[in-house]
C-alpha cells in the first residue's frame, strides 16, 4: 500500500470517528473537551486535505498549475477541462504550503511542483508582465475569459503573485535549489507592470488586450476583492504605483469610507459605489487576505479585521434570519458567496439571494467566526456527506431546489485549506507579510499593522 492510499485510509477512519462523535452527546468534563477539540482538529485536517487535493491530483498535469473548474461528471457546457486559472493557481501555491506543512506530501515533492510551475509560467504569454486570467495547460497561451478580455487581468495577477510572494519567502535560502526557485519567482512577480494599468491616472484598471487595447475600461474602485492588488502594486520595487492612484483611485478620495449597518454591525467601508447593496459576496472577505493578515491592519477608512468580520457574521446573521424562508438556513448552514447555482454562476449575498449554499463562504471564514465555521464544517460532514467528494465540498448546492452537482471551482477551493490555517496557526499570513515590499507598500499607503 502507496503512501497515498495509507493517508486516505487514515483520513477516512478519521471522517467515521468525527461523524460517530459528532452524533454523540457528551459530558461537560475536561476529558470529553479535550477529545471534542481532537475531533475538530481532525476534521480541519481532513477538509484541508481534501480541498488541497483539488491543487496536486486535480491540477493540470503539464503546468501543474489549478484547472479553472473540475466536474467530477465530466461535463463541461462552456470551457475546456484543461483551462488553467491564473487566480486560482495563486491560491493553489498557498495550499501546496499547506499540504507540506501538513504531512500531506514531502517538502521535495513540493519543491518539485513549485519548480514545474515556475518552468511554465517563465514561457507562458503575459502581456506587460501581466498574467492573463486563463491559459491552455499545454501550450501556455492565453485563452479569453471573454470576448475582449484576452490578455493581461491585473486583479487575477495579483492572487497569483501572492501566491508566489509567499512560496518565495517559505523557500529556504540556504538550499541552493530552493534558493534558485526563489530568484526565479521573484523574477516573475517583479516583471508585473502595475503601473503601466494606472493609463497615466490615478487608478489602477483591470484589464489590457493586445487586440482590443483598454476597451473593457474597468477601472478599480471602491470597496470589493481587489485590495491586495493596491498593495501589491505600491510594494512593487520596479513598477511602483504613486500613493494617490490609492487614496483618489480605490478609495474615491475617502468616499470608500461611507459604510452602513446591516443586521446591526457596521460594514465599515462601502461594498458598493454604484447601487445601495449593504454587503457583497464573501469571497471579499477571502481572497485579498489568504496572505494580507487582516489582524490590526488598518489605514484611515477602516480597520480591517472589523470589516471582515463584520462581513462574515452579517453572512451568518442573515441565514439564521432566514427571511425568504429557504429550507435548511440557520446556525449551521450559511454562507453566500459567487459559485454555481441553478442559473449558472452567480453572486450570492443577503440581498442577492437565489436559496444556494456556497460552502466556501462559511469554511474560509474560519479566522473571523470560528464557531459558527465549525458548526457548518460538522453539518456538512455529518448530516450532509453526499455533498462532499473527493476535493471536499461540492462548489454550491440549495435544500430549497434540491439541487447540486459534483463539481468544483478552483477560486472557491483555494482559500478553504489556506484560511483554515491562517485560522490554526497564522502560517500563510507569517509568511507573506513577511516579504519585504509588502511592509514598503503598506507603509507607502498609510497602513498600519501588527
Amino acid at each position: 500500500m502507496n503512501k497515498k492510499t495509507v493517508l486516505q485510509s487514515i483520513l477516512a477512519l478519521t471522517l467515521c470517528a468525527v461523524i460517530i462523535s459528532c452524533g454523540q452527546s457528551s459530558a461537560s468534563s475536561n476529558a470529553d473537551v479535550s477529545k471534542s477539540e481532537s475531533k475538530e482538529d481532525s476534521l480541519l485536517n481532513l477538509v484541508q486535505y481534501q480541498t488541497f487535493q483539488y491543487f496536486w491530483e486535480g491540477a493540470e498535469p503539464n503546468s501543474g498549475m489549478a484547472r479553472e473548474r473540475y466536474h467530477m461528471d465530466d461535463i463541461y457546457p462552456s470551457h475546456d477541462k484543461d483551462i488553467i486559472t491564473s487566480g486560482g493557481s495563486g491560491f493553489g501555491l498557498m495550499a501546496i504550503i499547506v499540504g507540506i506543512e501538513r504531512g500531506f506530501i514531502t517538502r521535495e515533492q513540493g519543491v518539485e511542483r513549485f519548480e514545474r510551475i515556475t518552468d511554465f509560467l517563465e514561457n507562458a504569454d503575459t502581456f506587460h508582465g501581466v498574467f492573463p486570467h486563463w491559459w491552455d495547460g499545454k501550450t501556455g497561451k492565453a485563452k479569453a475569459f471573454s470576448q475582449k478580455d484576452d490578455g493581461g487581468d491585473l486583479v487575477e495577477s495579483s492572487f497569483l503573485a501572492a501566491g508566489l510572494l509567499t512560496v518565495r519567502q517559505y523557500l529556504d535560502k540556504n538550499v541552493d535549489r530552493e534558493a534558485k526557485l526563489a530568484d526565479r519567482m521573484d523574477a516573475i512577480w517583479k516583471n508585473i507592470e502595475f503601473d503601466w494599468h494606472t493609463r497615466g491616472e490615478n487608478v489602477l484598471y483591470w484589464h489590457w488586450s493586445p487586440n482590443y487595447g483598454w476597451e473593457m475600461n474597468f477601472d478599480v474602485r471602491g470597496y470589493n476583492e481587489c485590495l491586495i492588488m493596491y498593495v501589491l502594486a505600491a510594494a512593487s520595487p520596479d513598477h511602483s504605483i504613486d500613493p494617490a492612484v490609492y487614496h483618489e483611485g480605490w478609495a474615491m478620495n475617502g468616499e470608500i469610507a461611507n459604510d452602513t449597518v446591516f443586521y446591526g454591525l457596521e460594514t465599515e467601508l462601502n461594498h458598493y459605489e454604484t447601487n445601495d447593496s449593504p454587503v457583497g459576496p464573501l469571497f471579499w472577505a477571502h481572497y485579498s487576505y489568504l496572505g494580507l493578515n487582516p489582524k490590526g491592519l488598518k489605514d484611515q477608512y477602516a480597520d480591517y479585521w472589523k470589516l471582515n468580520q463584520n462581513h462574515a457574521m452579517i453572512h451568518y446573521k442573515y441565514a439564521v434570519d432566514n427571511p425568504n424562508e429557504f429550507e435548511g438556513y440557520g446556525p449551521n448552514l450559511w454562507g453566500f458567496t459567487s459559485s454555481y447555482s441553478m442559473r449558472g454562476y452567480a453572486g450570492h449575498r443577503p440581498d442577492r439571494d437565489l436559496g444556494v449554499i456556497s460552502p466556501t463562504a462559511a469554511l474560509s471564514s474560519f479566522p473571523y467566526t470560528p464557531e459558527e465555521s465549525m458548526a457548518m464544517l460538522k453539518h456538512l460532514y455529518t448530516d450532509l456527506d453526499t455533498l462532499v467528494g473527493e476535493f471536499g465540498p461540492y462548489d454550491a448546492f440549495s435544500l430549497q431546489e434540491d439541487w447540486h452537482l459534483p463539481r468544483y471551482l478552483a477560486i472557491d477551493q483555494g482559500p478553504i485549506p489556506v484560511m483554515i490555517e491562517n485560522y490554526r496557526s497564522g502560517l500563510i499570513w507569517e509568511l507573506f507579510m513577511s516579504a519585504p515590499e509588502i511592509k514598503v507598500g503598506l507603509d507607502k499607503l498609510g497602513f498600519t499593522y501588527e
